[in-house]
């Protein structure tokens, strides 16, 4: 009989994973792919909704385009999850499964954040993207935050990214010399995988004019006197707040045992729950040492996965340990993108190698989503 692997969650890992499995053993699993949407969206694509070059129907890829050989993919929201029998309840049926892979992503917990609902901006969904970009249109000048809450939040680029781009998207509006553009963050330095890294985006922050205010702890905002409150009692007015929210594992995971303290805790080698045959992949795990919350780290991670599980069908040697390895790009701006080249745990300590922003990473990243929508969709 064929092995039952269940994957919940469509997005890099999850469907990365489907894809090699279909791949390697279409005639020994069956693969059953569970999301709540109907479509996937690169992150980095809400960026162009944000500023208004594509629209929400641009960048979605519908997942009745994901057809794989022995996959069957799901629409439905996952209510229960039983990790020690491995049984799923969704909100129209029920699964058991011989392997089950947790790929679920983060949750945003907007009311985390006082204030934030009523009077700031995200850009982290679909839908708040739109909102910010009708928003923007509006804007004539003031002062303008670009906020994180809280670490760990998805790719920890994608914070500067916005402030680049805002500061390209206010100068040819005209308007950039009526902008205070400040970029505020709790953490000591910008992106900080290493020191050169993050003095790439230190760089690119001074280059614009854009504030560095970090080490700074936003706890809430006002919405009727339009200020930030600070957690060490101080405040920084706005006239636009986009924050970046509070994340969170998806609650069935907390309710089943899966997650401590906010995520899932895996070994860090293969992927593996304490839980047998249960593995979580992505944004929602975490280990002894810090992964970024990243798509191509969680993309890796399912190429670990899915040789732990092959491994594990055809009876031979573990295979080589997740490295956490990958390329992330970033935009600086007028055209230009970064790239760095990273391995987190393949040594004792990550590794990482940066390229300055050019027009050639721009065109490599445009390769590299243009190879995910046709290797996953066939568009």
């Amino acid at each position: 009989m064929k092995q039952h692997v269940l994957i919940l969650g469509a997005g890099f890992g999850g469907l990365e994973l489907a894809t090699r499995l279909s791949e390697r053993h279409e005639d020994a699993v069956r693969v059953t792919l569970i999301d709540r949407n109907d479509s996937f969206v690169f992150g980095f694509s809400k960026l162009e909704v944000m500023l208004g070059r594509q629209t929400v129907e641009e960048i979605r890829m519908p997942y009745s385009k994901f057809t794989k050989q022995g996959v069957e993919f799901r629409q439905e929201t996952v209510t229960a999850i039983d990790p020690v029998s491995r049984r799923v309840t969704t909100d129209a049926d029920s699964y058991e499964a011989d392997f089950l892979v947790v790929a679920m992503g983060a949750d945003y917990d907007i009311e985390a954040t006082p204030g934030f609902r009523e009077d700031g901006f995200d850009y982290y969904t679909v839908a708040g993207a739109e909102r910010l970009r009708d928003a923007l249109g509006e804007f004539e000048g003031g002062r303008v935050l670009v906020c994180v809450f809280r670490q760990p939040f998805k790719c920890p680029p994608a914070p500067f990214e916005a402030a680049f781009l805002l500061h390209e998207y206010f100068t040819e509006r005209g308007i950039r010399d009526s902008v205070e553009l400040s970029s505020v963050f709790p953490m000591q330095r910008p992106v900080p995988v290493t020191g050169e890294v993050s003095a790439m985006f230190r760089d690119g922050l001074a280059a614009r004019g854009i504030a560095e205010l970090f080490d700074h702890r936003v706890t809430s905002i006002d919405p009727a006197t339009h200020t930030a409150q600070l957690d060490g009692g101080g405040t920084l007015p706005y006239d636009l707040f986009i924050g970046i929210p509070i994340h969170r594992a998806p609650d069935p995971l907390a309710a089943a045992g899966l997650a401590v303290d906010s995520w899932v805790p895996v070994d860090q080698t293969n992927l593996r729950t304490e839980f047998p045959g249960v593995y979580a992949i992505g944004d929602v795990c975490t280990g002894p040492r810090t992964v970024p919350k990243a798509g191509i780290f969680a993309e890796a991670a399912a190429a670990a996965v899915a040789d732990d599980i092959s491994a594990s069908i055809a009876g031979g040697d573990p295979p080589a340990p997740y490295a956490a390895s990958g390329v992330c790009y970033a935009e600086f701006g007028d055209g230009l993108v970064s790239k760095v080249e990273i391995d987190f745990l393949a040594g004792p300590q990550p590794v990482a190698q940066r390229h300055l922003p050019s027009r050639e990473f721009a065109a490599e990243k445009r390769e590299f989503g243009a190879n995910r929508r046709a290797r996953w969709f066939g568009l």
